[in-house]
């Protein structure tokens, strides 16, 4: 399975602008310098990230959960990507998972035994770890044939 994201960008880096595409739902959303760094109008790939790690260990704490004979009513989480300055730049040093679960008769001893088993395994914890190899595929529009 290969899922797609797609963005664009036009202009420099503080006055420019883009928008990022979701391919499955056609979801569009613009993005800028104001909206990652100043708290402006717009989505972040941060708040994208978060989004992916939030429903993918959402996911896969519910199949860890009913696996282990548990009904799972609901799983509500956040994931809290944190962007700091490093160097000349910036990183991704920390993501906190906040998370709630509707689990009748599951002991909370348990929940966070599970929680931590689907924090380490779901695959956007794995891709977000040092071990994940990141290809390349780059190339120029050439207009001056």
């Amino acid at each position: 399975m290969i899922s797609k994201g797609f963005a664009q960008w036009e202009g420099d880096l503080k006055k420019g602008s883009g928008l990022i595409r979701l391919e499955s739902s056609g979801h569009i959303s613009p993005y800028s310098f104001k909206s990652r760094f100043q708290g402006g109008s717009g989505t972040t790939p941060e708040e994208l990230i978060g989004a992916a790690h939030a429903g993918c260990f959402s996911m896969a704490l519910s199949n860890i959960l009913s696996s282990h004979g548990y009904n799972v009513e609901n799983i509500e989480t956040t994931a809290s990507v944190n962007l700091m300055e490093e160097g000349d730049g910036f990183a991704i040093k920390e993501i906190v998972l906040t998370t709630m679960g509707n689990v009748p008769e599951l002991a909370l001893e348990m929940f966070l035994k599970y929680a931590n088993e689907a924090k380490d395994n779901c695959p956007v914890s794995k891709a977000i770890s040092k071990d994940v190899k990141v290809s390349l595929e780059a190339n120029l529009v050439r207009l001056d044939k």
